[in-house]
């Protein structure tokens, strides 16, 4: 999707300072509501009738942004020789039932660790020699998930925060 449609979309919704953030479906914008989770019901509703398909939509303040990038899931010298940290967001924490369910994917490879609604996967090397999928993770546990890499992260909360 082109962001200059996905910008309109959400200020068709009356949010203002409507900004895309690289081209990846991250959506910056200003609301007079706070209430999260009625802005993501409100967003989604409003993308699958615009677009005729269900987005999955997923809400983070600048300072929760910032957080998930100083928070620490892995040791710093598993960090340092790592292929790829990446960053699972979801709606709501996983219940110990979904965790015991994640850590099946866990492997020589693949490492995962959750904080509240975000999931650290670390990838020990390249992503693409990893079996594990976005996909995979959804239809396991049953819930729609967006993942970002931390160097995307780190640069979305760099450009919206203080941290």
């Amino acid at each position: 999707m082109k962001m200059d449609v996905l910008r309109s979309l959400f200020e068709e919704l009356g949010f203002t300072n409507v900004e895309t953030f690289i081209a990846s479906g991250n959506v910056i914008f200003d609301s007079k509501s706070k209430d999260t989770k009625s802005l993501e019901t409100k967003i989604g509703n409003h993308l699958h009738k615009s677009l005729g398909y269900e987005v999955a939509t997923f809400l983070r303040t600048p300072d929760e942004v910032a957080e998930v990038t100083i928070y620490k899931p892995f040791s710093d010298s598993a960090l340092e020789v790592a292929g790829a940290l990446n960053v699972a967001f979801v709606h709501e924490p996983l219940d110990d039932d979904a965790k015991k369910v994640l850590m099946k994917f866990k492997t020589e490879i693949d490492d995962f660790h959750t904080q509240g609604r975000e999931i650290y996967w670390l990838c020990r090397v390249k992503q693409s020699d990893s079996k594990f999928s976005n996909a995979q993770f959804e239809k396991a546990l049953k819930i729609k998930a967006t993942f970002r890499g931390i160097n995307t992260v780190k640069r979305l909360a760099a450009k919206y925060t203080d941290f």
